[in-house]
Parts: C-alpha cells; structure tokens; sequence
C-alpha cells in the first residue's frame, strides 16, 4: 500500500491523455470552484491552503472544512439539492488537479494502467476523506468551547508529531470552523493559558498537557 506521500507525488506528476484531468493554479483569495453547476467535479489539493464555506440564505458563514495538500473534495460529495452557497477559496496560492468524476470510473478504452492507478489512489484519497468528516462530526459533537478547542490542538498536534504547532487559519476562522461565537472562544483561550493548559503566541499554540 503507497503511502500518502507516494500517493500525492503520483498526483502531481500525472500526465496522461486518456481521460480529462487539468491542473490549475489559483491565487490567495481566489474561487477554486463552486458546488452550484453539479458536474461531478472532483479536486485534489496538490499544493497550498484552502476552505470550505458555506453562507446560509441570511449571509451567514461557516466554514464547513479546511484542505491542505493530498485531500479531496468537490461537490461530487455533496447532495444536488443542496440550496445553500458553498465554494471552496484558496487561503495561500494553491495548485489543484480537476476532474469529472464521470470520466475516471469509466473504464478506459485502452485499459491502460496509469488509469488503474488513478482509480487505486482515488479511492485512497477518499477513505482518507471519510476519516476526516467524521473526525470534523466528532468534534462538532463535544458539548462546549473549550473541549471542542482542545481536541482541535489535539488533533494538530498529532498531525505534526509535536505539543507546538501553527494555527492554519485566522482565529476568525477557527470559530467558524468550530461554529462558536468568536468572543467567547477569546475569552476560552485565556481562560486555557492562565490555567497552564496552552501557551499562546500569535497564531503558535503549544500544549503544555
């Protein structure tokens, strides 16, 4: 089994005419795609920094998820009758590779192997997809501010194998993340800092548990 270094590498170096993929450049800020048109359209992140947001019929925004390189998304994953916006935007300059879901599970003319390998890594990405929804479900699910920001640092810190790490977003952003009032996770943060739980500077957190 590739690792998922291996597995992106595989990602980034494809170049194969036997079905439609493309890859793109965005700048920071920029609309990588929208989930409105419903192609079947499937990205990977290769490169950079991006968000999932969501603004409901009375303009308020959630960030739904937040991708970094090697995972997937694309409005394949999301029901057709979805009525609320959802777009995903670059947060640094990113490179992603884009396709229509359509093209990769049907089978190739010339049953060649760099599509067997596409269809072998695809499905790899998108387990490792599902780990990170129901991780996102699990977290949403803690009952208050303050364990939902401490499995958050949890699960950064795992991520980098260290009790330091940096914030990948604003904290603006970290509580849309976590669907909590801005205000009150300030004043959670604090509360974790004077008690000896974080320490705190700037947007690098370090855990002292």
């Amino acid at each position: 089994m590739l690792s998922n270094f291996e597995i992106l590498n595989f990602f980034k170096s494809l170049d194969s005419k036997c079905f439609k993929v493309s890859k793109k450049h965005f700048t920071r800020g920029s609309t990588i795609t929208t989930y409105i048109e419903k192609r079947n359209q499937m990205c990977i992140l290769l490169k950079g920094n991006a968000d999932l947001i969501r603004y409901d019929f009375n303009g308020n925004k959630t960030i739904i998820g937040n991708f970094t390189s090697g995972d997937i998304f694309g409005e394949v994953f999301y029901p057709t009758k979805t009525n609320n916006e959802l777009f995903v935007l670059a947060k640094e300059n990113s490179e992603v590779l884009l396709f229509i879901y359509d093209n990769i599970v049907n089978k190739c003319k010339s049953n060649c192997s760099i599509h067997k390998d596409f269809s072998s890594n695809l499905q790899m990405l998108i387990i490792n997809n599902v780990v990170q929804l129901n991780t996102k479900i699990e977290l949403l699910s803690k009952r208050n501010i303050r364990d939902k920001l401490l499995s958050y640092f949890d699960i950064l810190s795992g991520k980098k194998l260290s009790k330091s790490f940096m914030l990948p977003s604003s904290l603006t952003d970290l509580a849309d993340y976590l669907s909590i009032d801005r205000s009150a996770m300030m004043r959670e943060l604090s509360h974790l800092k004077k008690e000896g739980f974080i320490e705190k500077n700037g947007r690098k957190i370090t855990l002292l548990y």
